[in-house]
This record gives structure tokens, sequence and C-alpha cells, in this order.
């Protein structure tokens, strides 16, 4: 069967400003940032952006939704019912918000529309909870009933990256909606777009004033103000090792909670007795899925030595043949990187693996002239004392480290301080299991990966986060748990 081939629309732009207390609002202190199209380099639209006084006046409106306005006094049903309407609107939009999800980020139509997709499962998966969180009744000694209620934590601070703006904004809306707190969110600077647009479909679905606040900016000005604001109670933030090292000392002196979901150098392992083709697909799917622009990306690839030269000849034949091009075709497989900043860094490691002695074997170019594209990049023969191994690169840049014997590759596999995720391609069910138990990550993937679903906790080891997102663990984040005694003499 073949697929018809399209090029999605352009999408219109609608909305530009804040949207605090379900209102769309000009910033008091008067910022803008321009977004680009990533794909060319030219200017979508320029977007409001938020200063101190702007997070303020978010976090009050979070704040009374919370304490006078009537979600706080909803019953859960009814606060599932409302994320179950936003879902059917997500569904409705989808079109809509893929294309302005490729325009905006760089993602391809495709893969884009497995993202509106996604969304419509996490606010489903989620709208489903709300009803269900519940305490227990607690056996305690002597002439009392003691039992715990689990109530939101409050006002919630959300910063999303952008990489995948809108499953991050599902991600962490799902969770916290259900267990019935109040957001003030900050979209990623470089994709505001489809987080606004979303705001207008919580409008609609009726959502009432105050519950969900968007604010564009900076993450020095916006994310700072966020940080430190004595009204949040929570920061949850996706991103950057080094941003949420200055997130947890900035949130110290209000002893807000703090969960991250942070980077990966991520060990994908290929055994000999691997099913070939499989793994050289999976290996692919690994790294240059979203070009290399994912926190899991599998981008430290150990092969065993007796059959590296097969497996990279292969690999390379796969890197040649991708079509890179306009996201905005659904016969493209591999955009363009989010912004010149991304394209300078990736280049620049590409450098640094030619002179600390790596081969490169294909790619390492910019693609064309105008955009931010970036060929599919293999490098052999790399050793674990590179900077292309030791670094995240968060661009489609895989390093290839053969080994030899499992005991010295699983110490060289955790050899990082990163935990995120791992990988595994063997037919040995025995190796599968111990490398599984063995490496130091949040996810482990077996003949598979890039796997992720909206029951499975996710998250990371040693300096990939703390916390977990997605299934019940993410439930546990977004609820303080309350203890009643009561004297029944």
């Amino acid at each position: 069967m073949t697929t018809k081939l399209f090029r999605a629309k352009t999408p219109i732009i609608t909305q530009t400003k804040l949207f605090i207390n379900n209102e769309w609002v000009e910033p008091m202190d008067g910022g803008t940032l321009d977004t680009i199209n990533p794909a060319t380099g030219a200017k979508i639209a320029t977007v409001s952006t938020a200063g101190v006084r702007d997070v303020d006046r978010a976090v009050h409106a979070a704040r009374a939704a919370l304490e006078t306005g009537p979600w706080g006094r909803m019953d859960a049903a009814t606060r599932g019912n409302l994320l179950f309407k936003l879902a059917g609107l997500v569904e409705k939009h989808a079109e809509e918000l893929a294309a302005l999800e490729a325009f905006n980020s760089g993602k391809t139509i495709v893969d884009s529309q497995g993202d509106v997709g996604a969304v419509v499962n996490w606010l489903l998966y989620y709208g489903g909870w709300a009803d269900k969180i519940e305490g227990k009744t607690v056996p305690v000694r002597g002439n009392f009933l003691s039992y715990t209620l689990r109530q939101p934590v409050g006002v919630v601070g959300q910063i999303i990256p952008w990489n995948f703006p809108l499953l991050m904004l599902a991600w962490k809306w799902g969770p916290a909606l259900a267990c019935g707190n109040s957001i003030v969110m900050k979209a990623a600077e470089q994709t505001p777009l489809t987080a606004l647009r979303m705001c207008e479909l919580a409008q609609e679905a009726g959502f009432p004033a105050g519950v969900i606040n968007m604010l564009n900016g900076l993450g020095e000005v916006t994310g700072d103000a966020m940080v430190v604001h004595p009204g949040i109670d929570k920061i949850a933030f996706t991103g950057h090792v080094e941003t949420a090292k200055i997130i947890q000392k900035r949130a110290a002196d209000t002893l807000k909670r703090t969960t991250f979901e942070l980077g990966g150098k991520s060990p994908n392992v290929i055994f000999a007795d691997c099913d070939m083709e499989k793994a050289v697909d999976g290996a692919f799917h690994a790294i240059y899925f979203h070009c290399g622009q994912c926190c899991t990306a599998g981008s430290r690839l150990f092969v065993e030595k007796k059959i590296q030269k097969e497996f990279v000849e292969r690999l390379a034949v796969k890197a040649k043949a991708r079509k890179v091009g306009d996201p905005l075709e659904s016969s493209t497989q591999q955009g363009p990187q989010v912004s010149q900043e991304q394209l300078d860094k990736i280049l620049g490691y590409v450098e640094l693996g030619n002179k600390e002695g790596a081969k490169l074997v294909v790619g390492g170019q910019r693609k064309g002239t105008e955009g931010f594209f970036v060929e599919p990049t293999i490098f052999d023969n790399v050793t674990d004392n590179m900077s292309i191994a030791k670094d995240e690169i968060f661009g489609p840049v895989v390093s290839v480290l053969p080994f030899e014997d499992f005991d010295s590759m699983l110490d060289r596999a955790n050899r990082t301080q990163y935990g995120l995720a791992a990988g595994v391609w063997t037919k040995d069910i025995n190796k599968a299991h111990l490398y599984a138990k063995g490496v130091k990550a949040g996810t482990v993937w077996v003949n598979c990966y890039h796997v992720v679903d909206t029951t499975t906790p996710f998250g990371g080891f040693k300096m990939s986060g703390q916390g977990r997102e997605n299934g019940e663990a993410a439930l546990e984040h977004y609820t303080e748990t309350k203890t009643v005694t009561v004297n029944l003499d």
C-alpha cells in the first residue's frame, strides 16, 4: 500500500500575547521576542514576553483559582471531564496543531502528527485518573481513626523545552490538573506557538479562570522569576542539567518542591548475536529521531567488535539515504535543528571529533545554506575520553564505540554523569536481563528504542533528573499527603 504524499498547510498564527487568568494580555513591561522558522531562518511572529510583574499576576491568578475560584471546589470527576474535553478539541484540531508544531520547531510533519496523537492519549489517561487519586485508612494504636488525604501541591510552575513542545506540555498539564493544581507554565522561547494555541483550546474546553496561565519569555528572566516566587509551590523543569542546578539553588530560599527531567548520553549496545537488520534500524532510529534532539537519543553506540565493520557500513548506507528537508513535506525524514545556536554547537562537536581522532564515516556538514540543517553524522572508532562520547550534543551525531566483552562494556556504559535511558540488542535473554539490571538508567529498551507510553514512569538516574513523569508515578509529585487522626473515645 502506497502512502499518499502531501505538504501541510502553512499555519495561521492566532495568538502571541500572554495568557493570564483566562485572558490574552499584553506584558506590563512591554517585552517581546521573535520566534523563528528553523527551516528558513525567517521570523514567524513576534510574541509578548513576561517580566517579573507578569509572573506575579499569573501566580496570583493561579492562587485565586485554587482558594476562591471554582477550581478548588470542583469535584474530581468534573476535573477529569475537562481533560477529556480538551483531549477531544486537540483531536479535532490535530491537523492544525501538527502543522504549527512542525513550522515552529522543525519537527517533521509525520512526527508532529504522532506527537499530537500522543497528546490526546496523555490527556485522556490523566483525565481518567482524576477521580481515582485516593487516600488510605491507617491502623494505629489506641482508640483512634487515622486516614490520609491526597491533596494538590498548589500552584505549580512548569518550564518546558523546545524539542517536544506539545508533548512536554501534555506531560506536565495532565498529572498537575488531574490532581487539582493550578499552573503557571513557561513555554520555550524558541517554540511558544503551540503552547499558546493549547491555551485557546483550554479556554474553549471550559477550564476556569486562573487554572492555566502561559508565559512566554527567556529562562533568565521569566523562568527565574517563577523559580524564586514564594507563591509557587513546586517547579517541574525539563531541560539542561546546568539550568537545573541553577533552579535548585534559586529555589532553596522558598524550599519549593522541584522535579527535573534532564539530558542523557544514552548507551545503545549491539551484541553480535542480534538480529542485524532490526538492530541497524533500531540504532538508526535511536539517534536520528527528531534530528537527534531527544534527551534519550542513543548517541553512544556500543557495537561488539566482531560485527563492527558490517554494522557501521549498513548504518552509513541508511544515513546517506535519509531525506533531509522541508518539515512540512510528508516525504521528509529529517527536518532542521531548532536554531542557529544548535547548528553551531553540533558542527563544533563534529570539528572536535575530527581533532580528537575519531573516524568520520559520513555526514558532518551543514546541509544547504538556508535554515539550520545538519547531515546525519557517524563517527567510528570513538574512545570514551573523546568529547563526542562524553557530552550531550543534542544533534544527529552518533559515536560508535567498539567492545569485546560484557563486563568492560557495562562499566564503560555507566561511566557517565547521565542515566536517562539505555538500549540493548541481542537474542540472548540472559544478557538482555543482566544488562537491564546493571546499566544505570531510568529506562531500558530491549530490542527496541524510544518506546514511551502514558503508563510507564519516565525519568533518570544521576544527573539525568529527579522524580518521574508519566503513569501513576507522576501523581506522587503533584499531591501532598495529609494525615487526619480522630479520637474515638
